[in-house]
C-alpha cells in the first residue's frame, strides 16, 4: 500500500470515529505534503531517516507548525501499525520540537470594557458577550441553533473537540444581549449567529471577521480574536478564584496542564495576595 492510499484510508476511519472537519483537513494536508516531498512511497519503503530529512527540510517554520507535522505523520503510521500494515513504524521515534511554554493572550478589565463600548449593534454586543461569557470555541459556536439554548438555566450544550458534548454558561449581561439579538431578528434560520445579510448561519471566518471589525474601533486590532474571548474568561474566572479543576472542565480541556497556562495572576492578584499572606 502506498502512502496517499495509507492517507486515505485514515482520514476516512478518524471520520468515522468523530474527528472534526477541520482536525481532517489538517491531518490530509500534512500527509500530501509529506508525500510531494519524498514521493507516494509504498509504506514498506519508509525509513525513520527519510521522515527525520522530510521534517530537516522544514527548518524555516515555527517549532509549533513542525509540531504539527511530526504529530500528523506520527498518527498516521500509529494507525498502519495498528491496522498491521507496516510492521516497524518507522516513525515511532520521531521526537517534536521542543516549545517555549506561551501563556495564552487574554485581554484585562480595562481593554474587555473598550471592546464592549465598541459595539455598534446588539448583535455585535452579543457576540462579543456570548463568547466572553461562556469561553466557547468559535468552532463550537458556529454550530449552535437557538433552540439549543436554555434561557432560564443561562446554559447551554455545546460539541466540542473529540465530538464530546460539554454545557457552557452565561450570565445576565450576555442574555440581555442575545434576547435584544433574537427579537430584533426577522429571519428563519435555525443558528443562534446569523449574517446580516441573506441571513444564514456565520461561519467561523464570518465571526472572525465581526471581531477584527469591533476591535479596531477601539485600537485592539490584531490583538482581539474569538479565542481571545476564552482565554479572558479563564484569566478571569482563576484571578477571582476559582478551582483549576472548574476551569479546566468549563472550557473544555482534558489535561489540567493546559490550563495551567492560564494561572498566571495578574499583577494585582499577586499583589492582594502577598499582602494577605506575607508575614511581617
Amino acid at each position: 500500500m502506498r502512502l496517499s492510499e495509507a492517507s486515505t484510508r485514515f482520514v476516512v476511519a478518524r471520520g468515522q470515529e468523530g474527528y472534526s472537519p477541520h482536525t481532517l483537513a489538517a491531518y490530509r494536508l500534512q500527509h500530501e505534503l509529506l508525500i510531494r516531498d519524498v514521493g507516494d512511497l509504498e509504506l514498506s519503503s519508509v525509513t525513520l531517516q527519510a521522515l527525520r530529512d522530510h521534517l530537516a527540510r522544514q527548518e524555516h517554520l515555527k517549532a509549533s507548525s513542525r509540531g504539527h507535522k511530526v504529530r500528523a505523520i506520527k498518527s498516521l503510521f500509529r494507525w498502519c501499525e495498528d491496522e498491521s500494515l507496516i510492521l516497524p513504524n518507522p516513525a515511532r521515534k520521531l521526537k517534536e520540537p521542543k516549545l517555549g511554554q506561551r501563556v495564552p493572550k487574554a485581554l484585562n478589565m480595562d481593554e474587555l470594557e473598550w471592546l464592549r463600548d465598541s459595539c455598534e449593534t446588539a448583535f455585535e454586543h452579543a457576540l462579543i458577550e456570548f463568547f466572553f461569557a461562556t469561553g466557547c470555541r468559535v468552532g463550537e459556536a458556529v454550530r449552535i441553533n437557538h433552540t439549543d439554548v436554555d434561557w432560564q438555566r443561562g446554559c447551554v450544550v455545546v460539541v466540542g473537540k473529540g465530538n464530546k458534548e460539554r454545557e457552557v454558561y452565561f450570565g445576565s449581561k450576555a442574555r440581555i444581549w442575545l434576547g435584544r439579538y433574537m427579537r430584533g431578528r426577522r429571519d428563519t434560520d435555525s443558528a443562534l449567529f446569523v449574517t446580516q445579510r441573506s441571513p444564514h448561519r456565520m461561519t467561523i471566518h464570518g465571526i472572525q471577521g465581526v471581531f477584527k471589525r469591533v476591535a479596531r474601533r477601539c485600537g485592539l486590532e490584531g490583538k482581539v480574536h474569538p479565542h481571545t474571548m476564552r482565554h479572558t474568561l479563564a484569566t478571569s474566572l482563576l484571578n477571582q478564584g476559582a478551582p483549576l479543576a472548574a476551569v479546566q472542565s468549563i472550557l473544555g480541556h482534558e489535561k489540567p496542564e493546559t490550563t495551567q497556562l492560564y494561572a498566571v495572576l495578574s499583577g494585582e492578584s499577586r499583589h492582594h495576595i502577598y499582602q494577605r499572606y506575607f508575614v511581617q
